[in-house]
């Protein structure tokens, strides 16, 4: 969708397939939206296209009260591309600009704060800052809009660093003050109980989604104490607590797809936690996919075909915790409830069947007895394995490979799993790019049979 034309024929026909895949603002209204925006067609001369909410925002332009174009699925290119730019985008994702500032971003990634800046500018039309705060005001929406907090306190829990900036940030892109735009959803009793009940959320996804085959797997691997399924088939709640970087989280998701998104709650012992807990389920369920360019491609050889026409959608679930990804594929389900129960940390209110966190990587390097697990442990407490969302592919898989009890075929599961490569195929069925670049979606329709 790089050509202009082809993206304005996406905004006629109010295309959801390209929501989250680009933007586009009207210069006579100063608004920005996503392409399926149910409102009149702008004449072309009046329309500008725009890589990022980001980049519209920085240009001048709000956020479309009517489509709500910050609430679009992520765009998958960032989950396919392993260069720079795709790594810094999930990595803003998941909150290391709020947490870490540029200098960290640039760090992790390895390259100056510059190089960082004019690449992301240079590609996305905005750079570091620019896209984190578009997603810091995000946040700050959700909470206003489905919380009864007080206005301050969101402030700080969406990562702003003052009142001030927040309320300037949330005028510039909304039109709106935090107040007014509380208003306009009408918060109520509801609402205001969100700190016992949790956080409501519209997880949104772009095409079809098949839900049963995520819940199913996920329901299958499911780790006692951490992860619950409850429900029957259809109408399923997956369940799970979550290590986050200020506290912990319980998170419910329902398996019954609501349209194009996914109905969930997350209970944050600290909210400033609320983006990346967000971003992990994200990747968990792999909400980012774009369905359609898997299944055209797969689709198109005559082995898969029968398999991708039943089960449009078809998803590759990536890991809430990569770390604990990489621990589960070495020792197993089993192995993996034996752990939590020995090593994990218990919640300090139990929530159903949900009893502990998955222990962390240090825990067990230093008590573990099994001499694989303990080097996987402290090769991924110390670093010398990376397996975090902007980790380099290729290196993690070499450093994997290099460490007792991985293997190949474990090293690439792992890599599917915890990175969310979406050109794996750990039984290595395909020969080489066969399926290019979507052989994860293939290993998961080979898995399932006919």
């Amino acid at each position: 969708m790089r050509d202009e034309t082809t993206r304005y024929e996406a905004v006629s026909s109010r295309d959801a397939r390209f929501d989250g895949e680009f933007f586009f603002a009207v210069e006579t209204t100063g608004i920005y939206c996503r392409p399926s925006c149910p409102a009149v067609t702008p004449k072309r001369k009046n329309v500008r296209f725009f890589p990022t909410a980001a980049a519209a925002q920085g240009n001048g332009f709000r956020a479309c009260r009517r489509c709500r174009p910050d609430a679009v699925p992520g765009s998958a290119e960032w989950n396919v591309r392993a260069d720079v730019v795709g790594r810094a985008m999930r990595m803003i994702g998941d909150g290391v600009v709020d947490r870490e500032g540029v200098p960290g971003l640039a760090q992790r990634l390895g390259y100056s704060e510059r190089q960082v800046q004019r690449q992301l500018n240079a590609e996305l039309g905005a750079g570091p800052i620019a896209l984190a705060r578009a997603q810091r005001a995000h946040t700050a929406r959700v909470l206003l809009q489905t919380t009864g907090l007080p206005v301050t306190e969101i402030a700080f829990a969406s990562g702003f660093a003052s009142v001030r900036q927040f309320n300037d940030t949330i005028r510039r892109i909304y039109a709106r003050t935090p107040t007014a735009l509380r208003a306009d959803a009408g918060v109520g009793a509801a609402a205001r109980a969100a700190r016992t009940t949790g956080i409501p959320l519209r997880l949104a996804h772009r095409g079809p989604y098949a839900a049963r085959e995520v819940f199913d797997l996920l329901a299958a691997e499911a780790v006692a104490g951490i992860e619950e399924i409850v429900g029957e088939p259809g109408a399923r709640t997956y369940r799970r607590t979550l290590r986050l970087p200020h506290g912990t989280a319980v998170a419910a998701v329902d398996e019954r797809s609501a349209g194009s998104w996914l109905d969930a709650r997350i209970h944050l012992t600290d909210l400033r936690d609320l983006t990346t807990a967000v971003q992990r389920l994200r990747r968990l369920f792999d909400l980012d996919a774009d369905p359609y360019a898997v299944d055209e491609r797969l689709g198109a050889d005559p082995f898969l075909a029968p398999r991708v026409a039943a089960r449009p959608g078809l998803r590759s679930p990536g890991a809430a915790d990569p770390d604990e990804c990489a621990v589960r594929v070495l020792v197993g389900t089993a192995g993996a409830e034996r752990l939590v129960e020995v090593y994990g940390k218990v919640l300090d209110v139990p929530s159903g069947g949900l009893t502990h966190v998955f222990p962390e990587s240090g825990v067990l390097a230093d008590a573990t007895d099994d001499p694989a697990l303990r080097a996987l442990a402290r090769a991924l407490a110390d670093g010398e394995v990376r397996l975090d969302v902007g980790a380099d592919r290729d290196e993690a898989e070499r450093a994997l490979l290099g460490l007792p009890g991985i293997g190949p075929g474990a090293a690439a599961l792992i890599r599917m799993r915890a990175l969310g490569d979406p050109d794996v195929d750990p039984d290595d069925r395909a020969g080489a790019g066969r399926w290019s670049p979507w052989s994860s979606y293939a290993a998961r329709h080979l898995a399932l049979g006919d």
